[in-house]
């Protein structure tokens, strides 16, 4: 892999039955998992590969409020209240922190529309500062630029990509329920149309419910049942670079890059929303669905090559469960960076900030962002398989979120009372268009 991973060690006998098997060892997988086992249900976790090691360390590590879609706010917010709970509960660490993230702009549209969503946070409880051209100068002075504006937001922060889902999924095991890296779900079994069985490449789990937490996996798993989930990919590349630049800020956005300082002081870059389109059978095949989202953000996006048909998360093929499946025939998706934005984001970064020039690049990798056609995860039991839940299809936010998911997952499970409202979540609304309904940030 490209991407830095913190390896851990978990189960190998596999459970014959459980109260809830969990399929997917990303962030939003994991922490499903672990309220579920605070909740004192016995968890199976499954992993075809490594936990963390697709889209969920891939990421930059921002915990985020601000510039959140009016949709997932919610859960922002209660998501980084449960970040700093889950390392007293632990004693676990993500390397979650609320450092504050900036964002600085010399445009007015995106200034005047940052003020907009400060007026609509602030109905929702949520602090975020907009900064004058002097504040937002002295705030970015790293750059050496003169800016018109910014906003802080302070109760914000960023967590480690490379250790938040291994550190999860070592506190699942410590709680007496089990994890299984190298162990692919192949499918489910159903009872009088009830979910009854998790079948998976070394046996059958006994189990009433399931989750679907497998991100860039999950439409072509939901097939094989009988579910259509709209799903495409966006190939993402972003890199790192070694400690030893000063004074810059730990969180930094602006419209050319965005830089993250990383737990061992060096720094992720990125361009925001920058991608590559890699056509697969699952593309086409909800290719009208996405037309909104397109038109929204056709200037980010590039047309890719075959790398996306050739890994087979978004196959329309169907498979057996009594043999070898696509996700043990690609266990990890690591798919090549894309020279280009490596070399124009770093390009971007030296310029904007000249301190980054006494560092040098230590890795790059890309990753695919599942994505739905309107930018907001899928949450919910989907009423043809009773038993069997969804969760995926987060866009690119999944990471932030990931605690609130989690949670709300075992609210739904367990019956409690919701941590947020799950309505907007739903998959069924994907029966519908997303005309007018595509996330604004």
């Amino acid at each position: 892999m490209r991407v830095p991973l913190q390896k851990i060690e978990t189960n190998q006998t596999l459970p014959e039955s459980a109260d809830a098997v969990i399929i997917g060892g990303g962030i939003v997988g994991v922490f499903a998992a672990y309220y579920l086992v605070r909740r004192g249900l016995k968890v199976a976790l499954l992993e075809k590969g490594l936990i963390g090691a697709e889209q969920s360390s891939r990421n930059w590590g921002w915990c985020r409020q601000q510039n959140r879609d009016a949709r997932e706010l919610p859960m922002a917010t209660k998501s980084l209240d449960l970040w700093e709970r889950f390392a007293a509960e632990t004693g676990e660490d993500t390397g979650f922190r609320r450092c504050g993230l900036l964002y600085l702009s010399n445009d007015d549209a995106e200034l005047e529309g940052w003020a907009r969503w400060r007026d609509f946070a602030g109905t929702a409880g949520v602090t975020t500062h907009m900064l004058d051209s002097t504040k937002a100068t002295e705030r970015g002075r790293a750059s050496g630029r003169i800016w018109k504006g910014g906003v802080f937001s302070p109760s914000d922060g960023t967590a480690d990509p490379s250790r938040a889902a291994p550190a999860v999924a070592k506190a699942i095991v410590k709680l007496g329920s089990s994890v299984h890296q190298n162990c692919a779900a192949r499918g489910i079994e159903t009872t009088a149309g009830r979910l009854s069985a998790v079948v998976t490449e070394r046996g059958t789990i006994r189990t009433p419910v399931a989750v679907m937490a497998g991100g860039a996996w999950a439409s072509s798993f939901c097939r094989q049942i009988g579910i259509r989930f709209p799903q495409a990919s966006i190939r993402s590349s972003i890199l790192s670079v070694s400690a030893g630049a000063d004074d810059l800020p730990d969180a930094l956005h602006t419209a050319d890059v965005s830089i993250t300082r990383r737990s061992d002081n060096g720094y992720t870059l990125a361009i925001s929303g920058r991608g590559r389109v890699d056509p697969t059978p699952q593309q086409l095949r909800f290719a009208d669905q996405f037309v909104p989202m397109f038109l929204r953000r056709w200037r980010s996006l590039a047309p890719g090559g075959a790398e996306g048909w050739r890994s087979g998360h978004e196959t329309l093929a169907r498979w057996r469960l009594d043999a070898p499946t696509p996700m043990e025939r690609m266990r990890i998706l690591d798919p090549t960076p894309d020279r280009s934005t490596i070399e124009l984001t770093h390009r971007r970064a030296c310029a904007l900030l000249p301190s980054l020039t006494k560092t040098s690049i230590t890795a790059a990798w890309a990753g695919y962002i599942d994505s739905t056609p309107d930018g907001v995860p899928g949450i919910g039991e989907i009423a043809s398989v009773p038993g069997f839940i969804l969760a995926a299809g987060f866009s690119g936010h999944g990471f932030g979120i990931g605690p609130g998911a989690g949670h709300l997952i075992a609210d739904i499970i367990t019956g409690a009372e919701p941590l947020v409202d799950p309505r907007p979540y739903h998959p069924n609304r994907f029966k519908t268009a997303a005309w007018g309904k595509v996330a604004d940030f």
